[in-house]
């Protein structure tokens, strides 16, 4: 009995710590270490990590919090799929007032790729929603696999390790949204795969 009650925990855990919101901000935090973003200065590197922390991250989060507190909702209901079309529908206008700052600021493609990518992840989501609870957490690590390809055709490197890392991830944060009960092996895999091709398209567009 504790060792399940301890798989749970850890299965919460990896579920909120691999929550879809930081994933762009993670991808950013990837090109600003690992590309030749790396010669940008550190105050505007610092300017753009913020922007998008408060609009895919924190702006998000906060107004979904609300309209649940103003529904009365606990945060379980919040995982129904009928009750859903409105977080989606937050933060998806939230990735669209992101992009066009971004856009006023004349902000690099290759930066804006990443919103853009998570940003149709999220509409197609939200249109699957309709039909089918699809997993938006592997969709967001599928949407981040499918980047790392592109951006390895982009810059030409080899992305095999980061490839291994992100597949592994991927089935732990599954596996954990299944132990939670939360999503069903199909959901899963389907959400997984919908994010790969999606990802791979926002940035190479």
């Amino acid at each position: 009995m504790r060792r399940n009650r301890l798989i749970l925990v850890m299965a919460s855990y990896i579920s909120i710590v691999f929550t879809p919101f930081y994933l762009p901000l993670m991808g950013l935090l990837a090109l600003f270490l690992f590309t030749y973003l790396s010669m940008f200065h550190w105050g505007y590197k610092l300017h753009i990590l913020l922007l998008v922390w408060a609009f895919t991250c924190l702006l998000p989060t906060t107004l979904i919090r609300l309209y649940r507190h103003y529904k009365g909702w606990s945060l379980l209901r919040l995982l129904r799929r009928e009750e859903r079309m409105v977080p989606y529908a937050i933060s998806i206008m939230c990735y669209i007032a992101c992009l066009y700052i971004m856009s006023l600021q004349h902000v690099s493609h290759i930066i804006t790729s990443i919103v853009i990518a998570a940003l149709i992840i999220q509409i197609l989501c939200a249109i699957i929603n309709h039909w089918w609870k699809i997993s938006t957490h592997t969709a967001a690590i599928g949407g981040t696999t499918g980047a790392v390809v592109a951006f390895s055709l982009i810059f030409g490197f080899y992305p095999l390790w980061w490839l291994c890392f992100l597949i592994l991830l991927a089935g732990v944060l599954g596996t954990s949204r299944m132990l939670l009960r939360i999503h069903t092996l199909g959901e899963i895999v389907g959400g997984y795969l919908i994010g790969v091709v999606a990802g791979f398209v926002g940035v190479v567009i």
